[in-house]
């Protein structure tokens, strides 16, 4: 279309009215060097108005309006030299060349468009074709999710009822466990407060008296590092002495933190110690729960296949609800007027710079990683169209990235044209955290004009 838009306004055949519509005058006062009209429209191939515009018609090429302070300045601005007619500049007549230039690339593009567009009318057949075997397995998941449910349940009460007899029978083991454990737990003690009395009879007279207890100076209790008499008959009853029955079922448990002490343990042997080591593992072993018995560990198993089973299910139930939603939110989503951005869906696009290795991933979201390797860095996930109102087709916009330092959210704006094949040909970063990314697809094209006839050029 011609920048001459006005041309309908200048008819040689009648009186002249300017486009403000503050004067009329005779056709002849058009373009004669001298501003009649306030807005300049009578001068358009004049620099008399200094608000007005120079018309260039650029026979050839595109014509084109420049402000009149251009004209004649020196420089030449219009390829046919027209705006430079009376500044003693020789100026080149470039308009032909610059068609010629321009004709090439439309025929160019026209090329990419043709192909595109044949392109974008199988990838509509393909969406329509997809989008009625999503229903149809749609349909199908929604069906089978009615039967897997039903399944879950069964399998949920049998679950149940195998756990019951399983708790019933471990709670019989465990406790006959915790029985024999205090059983086990008491003779050890008695064993122990019997080696203690040993220890402690140093005259071997069968009773552990007050002065053999008052050589453990570790029992004080008041501190002053000395057991006294009254002390140690305190720790015996309150007798001054005690045989070995009462000092196991008494005297032992009232002194048996503090006689474990540190410098009892340092005085022992390194063979000693290994020896003490060894036995107190051997402890600790027999002290681990024993397997259960056949009947017990029959019931164990038949509730671990029951629960694995009931779990399957649960987990098939949620796969299949998974799957149910995507096919929902892909089968309603917005591919287009005729779908046509539908193969987009679950595809990703790389663009490598000397840099970073960037991604798209139609739908869902936008990354960056260093091109040396490393974790991704989140550049938005998918927001919305993002386009002008005519066609918001032609942008998409990506938010809620990984935030930049005490900066914003990363966010992508993907701007879309028409081309041969699907790619991504450039990213930037125009503003600090906000990328721009280039991406051509055949979903874009449109079907191109005759070229022929679309490039022709008005004139005033």
């Amino acid at each position: 279309m011609s920048l001459c838009s006005d041309r309908p306004f200048y008819d040689e055949s009648k009186p002249f009215t300017c486009l403000d519509g503050s004067l009329t005058i005779p056709f002849d006062q058009v373009n004669d060097d001298y501003c009649d009209c306030k807005d300049g429209s009578d001068e358009p191939g004049t620099a008399a108005c200094p608000n007005g515009r120079f018309h260039c018609t650029n026979l050839g090429y595109k014509p084109q309006y420049l402000p009149s302070s251009r004209v004649n300045d020196g420089i030449c601005d219009c390829c046919d030299t027209s705006d430079e007619y009376n500044s003693g500049i020789v100026c080149e007549n470039t308009c032909r060349e610059l068609g010629l230039q321009e004709k090439e690339s439309l025929l160019h593009m026209a090329e990419v468009a043709k192909v595109g567009f044949t392109l974008k009318k199988q990838l509509i057949e393909e969406a329509k074709k997809m989008k009625e075997e999503n229903k149809v397995k749609l349909a199908e998941l929604q069906e089978g999710k009615k039967s897997l449910i039903d399944q879950v349940e069964t399998l949920r009460a049998a679950k149940d009822a195998a756990e019951i007899p399983e708790k019933e029978a471990k709670e019989v083991h465990e406790k006959a466990w915790e029985e024999r454990k205090a059983v086990v737990e008491l003779e050890k003690e008695r064993a122990k407060a019997l080696e203690i009395f040993v220890e402690l009879d140093a005259d071997e007279d069968g009773v552990v008296s007050i002065g053999e207890l008052q050589s453990h100076t570790e029992l004080d209790s008041d501190g002053d590092g000395v057991l006294s008499e009254a002390e140690a008959q305190a720790l015996l009853g309150d007798v001054s002495h005690v045989e070995v029955g009462i000092f196991q079922e008494i005297v032992w448990h009232t002194i048996k933190d503090k006689f474990k002490s540190e410098d009892r343990f340092i005085r022992e042997s390194p063979e000693e110690y290994i020896r003490t080591t060894q036995a107190t593992k051997k402890e600790d072993e027999e002290e681990k729960m024993p397997l259960y018995d056949e009947h017990t560990q029959n019931l164990v198993e038949a509730a671990n296949r029951a629960r694995s089973a009931f779990e399957a299910a649960e987990r098939s139930l949620r796969e299949m609800e998974d799957s149910i939603r995507d096919l929902e939110n892909e089968i309603t989503f917005d591919f287009g007027p005729s779908g046509e951005f539908a193969y987009l869906y679950s595809q990703c696009y790389e663009l490598t710079t000397n840099e970073y290795v960037y991604r798209l991933c139609p739908f869902h979201r936008v990354t960056q990683k260093q091109k040396g390797g490393g974790a991704e860095t989140n550049l938005g996930t998918w927001g919305s169209w993002s386009g002008p109102e005519e066609n918001k087709f032609t942008s998409m916009k990506y938010e809620h990235g990984t935030s930049c330092w005490q900066g914003p959210n990363r966010s992508t704006t993907v701007k879309l044209s028409c081309g041969k094949e699907t790619a991504v040909t450039s990213t930037t970063e125009p503003s600090r955290c906000e990328y721009l990314m280039e991406f051509v697809t055949p979903a874009l094209c449109e079907e191109p004009q005759d070229i022929d006839n679309s490039t022709g050029h008005d004139e005033l």
